[in-house]
Order: structure tokens, then sequence, then C-alpha cells
């Protein structure tokens, strides 16, 4: 039985994918494959990154991409809140589809697999995730549950519970950016009867902020997959991993209160700091020092030898860059959608 891990990546986090690469390969062993499923066909450095590795692949199989983005695609359409907000903000009828593209995992070569968000490092062993996939079809391991529940499901509390009851609202919730699952768990019977019930008025529940995250949560919990959290399920001897946490740095390990965190999560930290960071600026970045020890682990001549504080006048231009990008997204977005009425 082959078993693996995902990832979710483009150019615009080569740095960050470097170094989740590195850190799988120091501690979960260099013959583990990997594979990196495409978040856009912004891949140029990425691909050449991934041939000079034997253990990772790029998932190319566009039908299976085709296929979870019309099955997200399906989920959010009938969610006429989250229509309503995204059209008023001139967004897509998804926000950020893409991400749902971690769905693929489904698809993949791998029997038992882990995702990663790029923006993850592996720090400890995770033979233990694999071995609870042995007895559950989805794994978490992350404190989500302590978390306000609105960044999940903020539909009208009656509904909640109509839907889930208090039980898994209060224990079964997670992130979105690391979990593990078995193949071909959600088969289309399953994913008929998701949509069914979405299609119904279901769909309220879910938030709108992080989609992803939502829908996943919702597809768990509404199919009573069997679930565990390490988190939840073995509090007492499970680390944290979020940055925000005050761990304790050994020799590019990291510990919470004794225990090795099996990894670490940048969630919520921007990309463009670490690749202002791999660029020489002072970035402030937590646990900054394992970050760049796993980025340049294989090409330590590379390293930024001095770090210097961007000018004025360039944090200026790159605050004006970024606005004018956002503009010209968004008016070639609003172009798009007159496009599509004219040919109506």
């Amino acid at each position: 039985m082959k078993n693996g891990i995902y990832t979710l990546a483009n150019d615009v986090v080569y740095d960050q994918l470097v170094a989740l690469l590195n850190s799988i390969e120091v501690n979960a062993g260099r013959e583990i494959p990997v594979c990196v499923i495409p978040y856009d066909n912004r891949l140029e450095k990425v691909r050449a990154e991934i041939a000079t590795r034997n253990n990772v692949t790029l998932f190319e199989n566009n039908s299976s991409i085709n296929r979870w983005e019309d099955f997200s695609t399906q989920a959010w359409k009938s969610h006429h809140r989250a229509q309503k907000a995204w059209q008023t903000k001139g967004l897509p009828p998804v926000y950020r589809l893409a991400m749902h593209r971690k769905l693929c995992a489904f698809d993949g070569d791998f029997e038992k697999f882990i995702y990663f968000d790029a923006d993850t490092l592996l720090i400890g062993s995770v033979d233990n995730v694999y071995q609870q996939l042995n007895t559950y079809d989805w794994v978490a391991n992350d404190f989500q549950y302590k978390s306000d529940l609105k960044y999940i499901f903020d539909g009208p509390p009656e509904l909640l519970e109509q839907v889930f009851g208090q039980e898994k609202l209060k224990s079964g919730i997670f992130c979105a950016g690391w979990f593990a699952g078995n193949k071909g768990v959600f088969n289309e019977a399953r994913l008929e009867n998701i949509l069914n019930q979405l299609k119904a008025g279901e769909a309220d529940v879910m938030a709108l902020g992080g989609p992803d995250q939502s829908l996943f949560n919702y597809m768990v919990l509404r199919s009573d997959i069997s679930y565990y959290n390490f988190c939840y399920d073995n509090l007492e001897n499970t680390p944290g991993n979020h940055w925000s946490s005050n761990f304790t740095e050994v020799e590019n390990v990291l510990y919470d209160q004794g225990r090795r965190l099996t990894y670490l999560h940048y969630m919520s930290v921007p990309s463009s700091k670490f690749t202002s960071l791999c660029q020489g600026e002072d970035v402030d970045i937590p646990y900054k020092e394992i970050f760049l020890h796993y980025r340049y682990l294989k090409s330590p001549e590379s390293r930024p030898k001095v770090f210097t504080q961007p000018s004025s006048f360039a944090k200026l231009q790159k605050s004006t860059s970024d606005f004018v990008s956002q503009k010209a997204s968004n008016i070639m977005h609003k172009y798009r959608q007159l496009q599509n009425l004219k040919n109506l």
C-alpha cells in the first residue's frame, strides 16, 4: 500500500515549497513520495525544483482538477448569501476556487495520504498519522475547535444545530491547511448526496471567508465518515503547531513543553514576507531561523548573508504596486463578466 504527501503550490510560494520539501525529506525520509498539486499555471520554478527530486512529482490529472472544481462550484453556487456577497465585491462565483484543488488528493496515487499547505514545515515523524488512517477515514491535528465557530460555519444557529448537532460543532471542526485521509472516501454517491443537501438549503451554514475550509468541514461532518483529531482525542500528548505559540527551539527542532512538534503552520503569514526574506530583507517572521534552515538546506551558498531593512521608498513602491495589481484584477474580472453576458 502506497503512502504519500500532497501539497498545493505555484511559483508564488516557491520559497515556502522548497522549505517544506526539505523538511519532509529530513523528518519523514527521502524515500517518501510527495505530489505537488498545481494552484494554477505559474509553475516554471516549481517544475524546475521537482526535476531535481526523485521523490517529488507534479499532479497533472486535469480531469480530476476539473472534477473537483466543478463539484466546488456547484456547492458554492447553491449558497445564495455567498453569491450575493461575492458579486457585490466583484469576486468570481467561487472565491479562491483553486484552493479546493486540495480535494484532488482523493483521486491520486496514494492510498493513504497527508496534505500539507505550502506554508507549513514538517518537524517530526508522521508514522502515527498513517497508523490512525488504518482506523479512520479522516485525520486532523489542530486546535481549530477552540477557535470561534464563525471561521468555519456562520449560518443561522438553528440551522447549524439542525444539520450537525452540538457535539460535532464543539469537537469536530478542523483546519484545512493540514489533514490526512484515505483515497476514494468521497465516492460519487457520497458526493451526490452532499450536493443534494447543500442545494436543499444547508449551504447557508458555510462561512464565506475561507471557502475551502468551510466546505471540507461540511463534507466530513455531514458525511459521518470516521474522524480523528490528535489535538482533541489525544490532547495531553499532542503538541501545538501554530506559529503564534511559544515553542522551544533546539537544533532546528521545535518543542512544545518537551513534546516535539509534528508540523509548524505559518497560517495567515503572507507569502510575500517569505519571498522578501529570501531576497535579503529583514522581515519579521516567527521562527525565522527554522524556516531559513530548511529553505537553504541544500543550497547554503544561496542563503542571504546580510539582511537589510527595505527603504521607505521601496515600501511605498510595493504598497502602490499591490494596490494597482488588485485594481487591475478587479477590472479584468468585470470585463470577463461583461464578455460572458454578451455571449449569452
